[in-house]
């Protein structure tokens, strides 16, 4: 081959190349094109919402306990927990506006477009984060090895204590001298409880956050986790059906429920197929496990 032949070779190869590049980042944009705009600008803002946890670094400890010592038996025994790969959690539980855009419709009950979604099962929870997996990814949103998922009640935990060891990350107690009934005065600068909702649902994050940056993880909504439910941590394959039906674990405590059950620690469980206008869902974003 002469000199003249290779060169011509290597430019040809260059030009492919050149031309592939340029095809798959059109097809790129195509397929982008193909999400309306305004379901773009809603995942824009969904992404942007996550709080990156590494846990071993800066603020965010490598262990935990989790549970509660001589507490309900649903929270004991209280053990160690070490986390080693980073993840990322929402700020805020799942937006109406944003289920809507990726699944056509929108079953709450208390309608509002920034008010947390609500009156759907874990089954439809999970198929929300399998769908906005792949519109995030056709959007170049997050990366091909990346999902967006329900959190596991260890990421849960974690996240609501935000280094804190108290039963609140925000102290000891919920209530303040001379509350009585449902009144929890210290509770109600953060979530939403019994003893202050006031019979509609309002927009995320209207509450003070816990130390780490996360709104309404005391009250407001319950929240699905990705675990299957059992009576006590000690139990390992715990009977987790019900009429046939699996259980999952949900967090959090909500407006419908006593301050009590709004502490870091309390976990209680639901079928897999039902459906509560005070559950609702926030997200995790992580690298798919392999």
């Amino acid at each position: 081959m002469t000199r003249r032949m290779l060169v011509d070779a290597v430019s040809g190869i260059a030009l492919m190349l050149c031309m592939a590049t340029i095809a798959s980042q059109v097809a790129s944009r195509a397929a982008a094109a193909d999400i309306p705009a305004e379901t773009v600008a809603l995942l824009k803002t969904f992404q942007e919402e996550f709080i990156d946890i590494t846990p071993g670094t800066e603020k965010y400890p490598a262990e935990f306990l989790m549970g509660t010592a001589g507490g309900p038996f649903t929270e004991r025994p209280q053990h160690k927990v070490t986390l080693a790969v980073p993840f990322s959690m929402a700020k805020y539980e799942v937006p109406q506006n944003l289920w809507e855009a990726v699944m056509g419709s929108n079953p709450s009950k208390w309608k509002g477009k920034r008010n947390s979604v609500e009156m759907f099962t874990w089954r439809d929870a999970n198929d929300f984060c399998q769908k906005t997996t792949r519109l995030m990814r056709q959007a170049k949103l997050i990366g091909e090895d990346e999902e967006i998922r329900l959190p596991s009640e260890i990421e849960w935990e974690y996240c609501c204590r935000a280094g804190t060891s108290t039963p609140y990350s925000f102290g000891e107690s919920a209530t303040k001298p001379g509350d009585a009934g449902n009144k929890a005065s210290v509770l109600d600068e953060f979530g939403w409880h019994t003893g202050n909702a006031a019979g509609n649902d309002p927009p995320v994050g209207a509450k003070k956050p816990n130390p780490w940056g996360f709104y309404d993880m005391h009250g407001y909504l319950r929240e699905f986790t990705s675990d299957i439910w059992r009576e006590t941590y000690a139990l390992k394959d715990a009977k987790s059906e019900v009429g046939g039906a699996v259980r999952r674990v949900v967090r959090s405590g909500s407006w419908k429920d006593r301050f009590e059950c709004l502490r870091s620690a309390y976990r209680e469980p639901i079928s897999e197929s039902e459906a509560d206008d005070a559950v609702g869902l926030r997200c995790v974003k992580a690298k798919i496990a392999k």
